[in-house]
């Protein structure tokens, strides 16, 4: 790069070498240009034309640009690919400017620092994190600067992963030194920002964290000595957040702090197996239990049913509050309904609010904004009715509603400013009301009346010149003018000055039209001024109540969630859940929340399962597509949705609160790791095996099933052992493994249980229903058939079947066990069994035997020591 310049690339290479890690969007007029690298790169990632521009001399620079107007699709794009963009505005009008025109990047947007609307999901947060390990406990920062949620998480180093997979946080801040304490960020396709080591020292954190905050300690904040791995990533998040808005942040709020067991981490595993936010198929547009809960009506309620899904409760005293509140909705449908219908049209007040806070809300969101807090009066008349005699403050929804503020006059300070139709940006049109200000009445009125003047004239010079056809216009580049067609020319006057030649006419001014011109163009001027004035100063005074309005939207939300929740049980007819600090689980006709809505409801077979301390552990067989799967999965949704404080598909439920969900169904591999399906298998075994405890809930599907049988079996059984006489908890193992059915005879709190079916001729009927005892058969062969296996290869299954279950495989088929034949030896021989395979002694004294050379006495003898021999073991 040649340091010989213009003086705009020297003002260009001082602002870029300030932000070498972002692509510098450069403000000149009307485009953001960008050069050198920075163009080469966005050429690249939105398909520009790259072209050059001259700098001094013969040297040319690579330039692309992109308008200011069509700015946000290129930066959404930009920010998409994971790139960060840097906006550098003209700071001063160019009019005034005495050489170059000053230049300021007003801020950095990455994928986790965004406001604008085209960059965000209304229903999901946008999450920056800043992670730092201490020993075996982890500290999370959580910034989502579009709403100022601040979240400070400790936990322990193991559950970090699922704490991140509940955030999915887009960017993500690491110690430079010491490599990402989150083991899964690649996969989660977060970008990855290292910052100093000395950005994480708890002592300047604190410090950070009071300032920002007002304070003089952060003991203030309920902040304690074991927060403190938070409160280091607090520090370089902070720190991080004003280096990208040099305007501050004045709209974050004072964080939630969040420490170990207030709530049930949830793994990646069981999020995916449960198809709680997203669907194993992919998206997360249906299929869900997300999907199913969600008749929520706001974006900030979206966003926290989103939240309460992925952090169940794990204290008694708020599930049931929660319970309590989602009763009281749901007994009083009427009531709800309206609650319901004064929620409706509620926007995003927590992002409108935060936008205004940061100098960012255009007159329309302003004006949205007032009209999302102007309902909330409707709001609270509703919820006082619901409530009944008592009132609010006596109800299940007292202690919520003790925070309620209603922000009135924030809502009638901008209805009655802002028009009821703003324009998107300021200059379009009138934003202010008439009335507002007496100023800017003025210069309307001016403005206006200029143009009626503009009329008088036109009327005047054609009854003085005698052209009918004179027109007075207007146009940007040459002003006021008058039209006069070459026909009519012979009749203009003399004081009429040419001013533009057309094709077939002339056009002119005078001196009377000048001076209005001028007034009218200085009224306009000033009157988009005035309203620029006006609108950033309610912009500023609503931003000053940000705190006000934060806590409005926090109240609005959670009432959207309850109401949601209750809307669908009732719909669904969904029942409250008895929740105790008990072990033991009972769940009566329990359904699938998912599976029953996309199947009618009386196709739906309801099953029972019963968890006590003394059958603990069920061994679950059944054939495949009997709907093994479903029980595990409906009996997980179940627990997980009572202790959000949400009714459940069942007839009845006791719920023994538990701390940890695992759940483990299907198989998968992860070739990105190069990690085959079993050893996917066996990293997330290990997992539970770990972390599991007495009070955690296991739902396992097919363990061991990824490779050979003897070692697959003995997998199975193990686990299941260290689970039933080392960690003690509830339990549901699903298996093919028709050994592990002997399971109960060994562990005194397993049980067996199958899923039913019923035999008709060669159909076989799935019933779908739990019963006691083990089954004895897969009915793989039938799911074969269902599935369209031509029948030849059906036929020579059963057989095969047949031939393995009479264990005489190799001498039916008439095998050596030679390389060559059909099964060989490795195949073949004994029945597989959990013990061993020796030899049975009695099998090969028949083998010796010639029963054609016996006399019927002898025959009747040797059966008789046979059976003796048999009996004796």
């Amino acid at each position: 790069m040649s340091r010989a310049s213009t003086p705009l690339m020297q003002q260009y290479r001082e602002i870029k070498d300030r932000h070498q890690d972002a692509i510098l969007f450069f403000r000149m007029g009307d485009f953001y240009e960008m050069f050198y690298e920075d163009a080469e790169t966005a050429s690249r990632a939105l398909g520009l034309t790259l072209t050059s521009r001259n700098n001094g001399g013969a040297t040319e620079v690579p330039l692309a640009g992109v308008p200011v107007k069509a700015a946000g699709e290129y930066l959404r794009r930009l920010v998409q690919q994971g790139f960060r963009v840097a906006i550098c505005e003209q700071t001063e009008d160019p009019k005034h400017a005495k050489g170059i025109v000053r230049r300021e990047v007003i801020e950095t947007i990455t994928p986790g620092a965004a406001f604008a609307d085209d960059l965000l999901d209304g229903s999901r947060n946008n999450y920056l994190c800043a992670v730092h390990s201490a020993g075996d406990r982890t500290g999370i920062a959580a910034a989502d600067l579009s709403t100022g949620e601040f979240r400070l998480i400790v936990c322990h180093t193991q559950d970090v992963d699922a704490v991140m997979a509940r955030l999915t946080p887009r960017e993500i801040l690491t110690r430079r030194d010491s490599g990402s304490a989150v083991r899964r960020l690649p996969d989660d396709g977060a970008l990855v920002t290292e910052r100093e080591a000395w950005e994480f020292d708890a002592e300047l954190a604190s410090s950070e964290i009071a300032r920002q905050f007002g304070i003089a300690s952060i003991e203030g904040l309920g902040i304690g000595e074991g927060d403190m791995p938070a409160v280091a990533a607090a520090g370089a998040l902070i720190r991080y957040m004003r280096e990208l808005q040099p305007g501050g942040v004045p709209h974050l709020s004072r964080p939630v702090v969040e420490r170990p067991g207030g709530s049930m981490p949830l793994d990646e595993m069981t999020r995916r197996n449960l198809e709680l936010i997203e669907s194993l198929r992919g998206g997360e547009s249906g299929g869900t239990l997300l999907s199913v809960l969600d008749r929520t009506l706001t974006p900030m309620g979206s966003r926290l049913l989103r939240q309460w899904i992925l952090t169940p409760l794990t204290e008694k005293t708020a599930i049931d509050a929660r319970l309590d509140c989602v009763e009281l909705f749901a007994r009083d449908p009427i009531g709800r309904e309206a609650v319901r219908d004064a929620l409706d049209g509620v926007r995003d007040i927590e992002r409108l609010g935060s936008k205004a806070a940061a100098g960012r809300g255009t007159p329309r969101d302003l004006r949205a904004l007032g009209d999302s807090v102007g309902r909330l009066p409707a709001l609270h008349d509703a919820l006082a009715k619901l409530a009944g005699p008592n009132g609010i403050e006596g109800g299940p929804l007292g202690p919520l509603m003790q925070k309620w503020d209603g922000c009135a006059e924030i809502a009638a300070d901008i209805t009655t400013a802002i028009v009821e139709r703003p324009p998107i940006a300021m200059g379009e049109e009138s934003c202010i009301r008439e009335g507002v200000d007496s100023s800017l009445d003025e210069w309307r009125s001016l403005r206006d009346g200029g143009k009626d003047a503009i009329a008088k004239i036109q009327l005047e010079e054609r009854t003085r010149t005698g052209i009918n056809s004179l027109k007075v216009g207007y146009n940007r580049v040459f002003g006021y003018f008058i039209e006069v067609t070459n026909s009519n020319s012979h009749l203009v006057p003399a004081d009429y000055q040419r001013r533009q030649t057309l094709t077939g006419a002339e056009r002119y001014v005078t001196p009377a039209l000048k001076e209005h011109e001028e007034k009218v163009l200085n009224a306009a001027e000033r009157i988009e001024q005035r309203e620029r004035e006006l609108f950033e100063a309610l912009r500023r005074k609503v931003g000053l109540q940000i705190r006000r309005l934060q806590c409005a939207a926090q109240i609005t939300a959670e009432l959207d969630v309850l109401a949601s929740l209750a809307e669908v049980a009732e719909r669904e007819g969904y029942t409250r859940p008895s929740v105790t600090s008990g072990f033991d689980l009972k769940i009566a006709a329990g359904r699938h929340p998912v599976v029953e809505r996309m199947m009618p409801r009386e196709k739906f077979i309801p099953n029972d399962i019963r968890l006590p301390e003394n059958a603990r552990m069920i061994i679950l067989t059944g054939p495949n597509m009997s709907g093994k799967s479903t029980i595990l999965r409906q009996t997980g949704l179940i627990v997980l949705m009572a202790q959000i404080g949400s009714f459940v598909p069942a007839a009845s439920a006791e719920i023994g609160i538990v701390d940890r969900l695992f759940t483990r169904v299907g198989a998968s591999d992860n070739l990105v790791r190069g990690q085959s399906t079993f050893m996917v298998e066996m990293s997330e075994t290990s997992a539970i095996l770990h972390t599991a405890t007495e009070k955690s809930l296991v739902l396992l599907d097919e363990i061991g099933r990824g490779t050979s049988t003897y070692d697959g079996v003995s997998i199975a059984w193990s686990v299941s052992e260290y689970l039933h006489d080392h960690v003690k908890c509830k339990t549901v193992f699903a298996t093919h493994y028709h050994e592990l059915t002997q399971l109960p005879d060994e562990l005194v709190s397993a049980c067996n249980y199958s899923v039913e079916v019923k035999e008709v001729g060669e159909e076989v009927l799935f019933l779908h229903r739990l019963v006691a005892g083990g089954a004895d058969r897969s009915y793989g062969i039938e799911v074969g058939r269902l599935a369209g296996l031509p029948p030849v290869v059906l036929e020579r299954a059963r057989k095969l079947l047949a031939l393995f279950e009479g264990e005489e495989i190799v001498s039916a088929l008439g095998g050596t066990g030679k390389k060559g034949s059909r099964v060989s030896a490795q195949g073949s021989g004994d029945q597989l069994t959990l013990f061993g395979s020796a030899p049975n002694p009695l099998v090969e004294d028949l083998k010796k035997m010639e029963p054609e050379k016996m006399t019927p006495i002898e025959a009747l003898a040797l059966l008789d020591r046979l059976v003796s021999r048999a009996r004796q073991g």
